[in-house]
Order: C-alpha cells, then structure tokens, then sequence
C-alpha cells in the first residue's frame, strides 16, 4: 500500500527493499504454467484468510479471474509483508498481491502491473453536524495534488472543518494533503494507529478522521454505526498511480500477461463488481 495501512511493517519498507537487494535471484526464462502468488491474507477487505484456511477477499477473487484468462494455474499462498519481497527476489514467490502502492521507490527494485485498483479517501464523523454524511451513490472526486486545481474542492472543505480537529496516522500518504489543506484553520492530531484515532472521533474528543474508504467499508460498520463516511471521496493522481501486482523485474513476459489480463477486467466491469462487493465503492483505476 502507499503506507496508509495500519499495519506498522509497512513503514518499515526501505529496511525491506535492502533486504530484497541482498537475495536477489539471477534471471531465467520460465514457461509460464503455473505461477506462486503471495498475499497477506490478514488485511481485510482486499485479502483475508477464511475459516479452514482458504484465502478470500477481493484480490483472491480477482485474481482468480485474472489467471482464467491467461490460462495459468495460480496457487496462492499467505505470507508476512517483511518476508513478500525477499522471497519475490529469491523466487520463492512469482506475483506479489498485497494491495501494493506503486511508488517511484519499490519500482527501483520491482516491476509493477498496470494498477488494478486505486482507492480514493474520505473523512468520517461521528456527529453528521460536522460534515454530512457521504451518499452511498456518490462518486469520486478526482485531484491532481496542484493547490490551484483542487481549490473549489478543498475551499469548500475548510469552510467546514475550520475550526475543528482532525484526526490521522502517522505515516500515510495522506499527512500532506491535510496539513497543506487544513493544518491552518484546524487542529491535526497524529495518531499511531487508525483505531487509537477512530476511538477518539467515536467519542468526540476529535471531530474527523481522514483515512482510505476501503479501511472505512471494512471497519465503520464494526463500530457500531459510531463513524460514519462524510464528506466526498477524494481520489484520482493525488494519491498516485494505484495498487499493482509486483514481478521480478526481469519477469516482463509475465507481467505482459497480467497487464492483458486487468486491462480486459477493467473493460468488462469484473474490477468495478468485485470492488463494490468488497469495498462498496468502485476502485477501477
């Protein structure tokens, strides 16, 4: 992910990436007919690990369609985020599927699909006064991350938020765009994680919150109707290409393989389906 996910490994990445320098396998070309692809299975919505130890969620099943369509028989496998990319490097795994962020740094060591899925943002409340409750029909917001272009939509959001206090975990992609959009009209309290936050704003020591819809569609319900979506979904080049699969980079052929196959999903609404069963929102890049 873009280190917006609540698990503390992902911000510890750079000691991974030398980690991964350090087993890297040499090339060989490969007859691609079966293909070992590495996921979490502990980071729900996107993949989970079903009782008897079946991996499910929104990326098992989309990538159950993806190797449908070329032809390859992929056997999935639960792995800790410290270990997935050493053990790409090593040829341990073939395809990482972690909800991976595409970011200039991972692409220095890794190759990525084209993003399957890029996930906006939004605040939630606990108290619908401070901002109204996001339709469930409502659609994404796109910004460019330049302050002139996403003005009318950040304006229009200072005028509410002004004189509150915002909530946020440390370490996500997100920080920026809150203390460049808010952090002078609004208080910005920085948690260490997303559930010490939600539990302020459950109990209005805070007003908001600000973290990706898809952590919301997975745990506002759990909270006992206490956080509630509000606001737009922000999305679009602000928060980065998306979400790709991750290849050894001298794998091309098989991530061509791939880049075919999510192009085609994309087309015939597979993503747009398994993500508003999973997510609730459409997350199509």
């Amino acid at each position: 992910m873009k280190v917006k996910r609540t698990s503390l490994a992902k911000a510890v990445i750079g000691a991974v990436f030398g980690a991964a320098v350090v087993f890297a396998a040499p090339a060989q070309a490969k007859d691609w007919k079966t293909v070992t692809i590495a996921l979490e299975g502990g980071y729900a919505p996107w993949n989970l690990t079903l009782p008897g130890g079946k991996l499910g969620g929104f990326e098992p099943e989309l990538v159950a369609n993806l190797c449908a369509r070329i032809q390859l028989q992929c056997n999935l496998v639960a792995q800790d985020w410290d270990g997935m990319i050493p053990g790409l490097q090593a040829g341990k795994f073939d395809v990482l599927m972690d909800a991976i962020s595409i970011t200039p740094e991972r692409e220095k060591i890794i190759a990525f699909s084209k993003p399957y899925a890029a996930t906006p943002a939004s605040f939630a409340v606990s108290d619908p006064k401070v901002l109204a409750k996001a339709s469930p029909a409502s659609g994404v917001v796109k910004l460019t991350g330049d302050p002139k272009t996403d003005k009318p939509t950040v304006d229009a959001l200072r005028k509410d938020l002004k004189g509150k206090t915002i909530g946020i975990q440390s370490g996500t992609v997100y920080t920026k765009f809150i203390n460049d959009g808010f952090k002078d009209i609004a208080t910005i309290r920085v948690y260490k994680t997303s559930q010490e936050r939600d539990l302020d704003v459950s109990n209005g020591r805070i007003d908001a919150s600000f973290d990706d819809v898809t952590y919301y569609a997975a745990n506002a319900d759990k909270k006992d109707g206490a956080l509630v979506v509000a606001g737009p979904k922000i999305g679009g080049p602000i928060w980065g290409p998306g979400e790709g699969l991750a290849f050894r980079k001298q794998d091309a052929d098989l991530k061509a393989k791939f880049d075919t196959a999510i192009t085609a999903a994309m087309a015939d609404g597979t993503v747009k389906k398994l993500s508003m069963k999973w997510f609730k929102t459409d997350v199509t890049p």
